[in-house]
């Protein structure tokens, strides 16, 4: 048993402690509560079918559900039993989990009183999330504040919230980075195809997700949009756009140039020139037998070069 509190606590508390230690060994990073709270939104926007991608497309009915969403997605990504009272069982101590909005604005239901919460908070036009345990203790709540008898942790409640993440990076949705004027020009057009070609084309450097792709291109075959053969790598190669994916030599070639990363199911495009003596010191790779560099406003266009076998 712990017998100090752990830093940031007022006193020691050893379940919610063990509760803690548990998600600190299974989630160290935060990747896999962030990537619940990732898959959640994108359920909820569903933009393969509706093409909305941000949260104020959302109907009432469907923000009121994110929460719900959430604490199943995270049950199913941790493996959570169910509890007897409460939302989970976590190494058989009894944890509720709620979603807010609004930063540690959780709505806490009569049975969670006393125990252990565990609370959620993330903004996708900010691209951040937050998670955090408190014991919803007496003295840490307001008075009932609805017909529900739901009531909401205190300053002092606040305060004594215990933070796994805080505000931490969330992955984000490109779409919401981008102007306005290149959001119209990307779905000005009827064409999948050609809402594609302009999304990597007005996208350069930074990463696109394949939930993006769906979105743009709201079509069951939407992966085929990208590919060579005919979609988006074919008809941006002639000015000089490449669409670097998540194989191992398309992700060195990328870091090469300084671009991001891409991992699974992401992509990443930008337009390149041959290396000329102006580049000066630039990053540059060797792609199908000649030098290249990422292109600057003053290089002329020119056909890109083939990327490298996927391996």
């Amino acid at each position: 048993m712990i017998n100090a509190p752990l830093p940031g606590m007022t006193a020691p508390d050893p379940e919610l402690e063990a509760v803690h230690t548990y998600l600190t060994v299974v989630d160290p990073g935060g990747e896999r509560i962030a990537g619940a709270i990732r898959r959640t939104f994108d359920m909820l926007l569903d933009g393969q079918h509706t093409g909305r991608f941000r949260w104020e497309q959302l109907h009432k009915t469907e923000k009121t559900h994110c929460g719900t969403l959430i604490e199943i997605n995270l049950q199913r990504e941790f493996r959570f039993a169910d509890g007897k009272i409460l939302d989970y069982s976590i190494n058989g101590i009894e944890v509720d989990c709620k979603y807010s909005q609004k930063l540690a604005d959780w709505m806490i239901p009569p049975e969670a009183a006393g125990r252990i919460l565990l609370g959620l908070w993330a903004s996708d036009i900010k691209g951040r999330w937050s998670a955090g345990l408190v014991r919803a203790s007496e003295e840490r709540l307001n008075p009932a504040g609805n017909r529900d008898a739901k009531r909401t942790l205190s300053r002092h409640g606040r305060q004594e919230i215990l933070w796994l993440f805080k505000e931490a990076p969330l992955k984000e949705n490109v779409l919401l980075r981008l102007p306005n004027d290149d959001i119209d020009a990307i779905f000005r057009s009827t064409s999948g195809q050609k809402r594609i070609n302009e999304l990597f084309r007005r996208a350069q450097g930074r990463v696109i997700s394949r939930t993006v792709v769906a979105t743009v291109a709201m079509q069951e075959d939407y992966m085929k949009r990208v590919r060579g053969n005919g979609g988006a790598r074919t008809a941006l190669r002639p000015e000089g756009i490449v669409i670097f994916g998540q194989y191992g030599n398309h992700v060195q070639t990328a870091a090469n140039l300084g671009l991001p990363r891409p991992s699974y199911g992401e992509f990443v495009s930008i337009r390149l020139a041959r290396r000329r003596t102006h580049h000066g010191a630039a990053a540059w790779v060797e792609l199908d037998g000649q030098q290249w560099v990422v292109a600057t406003q003053g290089d002329p266009i020119e056909p890109g070069p083939k990327l490298p076998n996927i391996s």
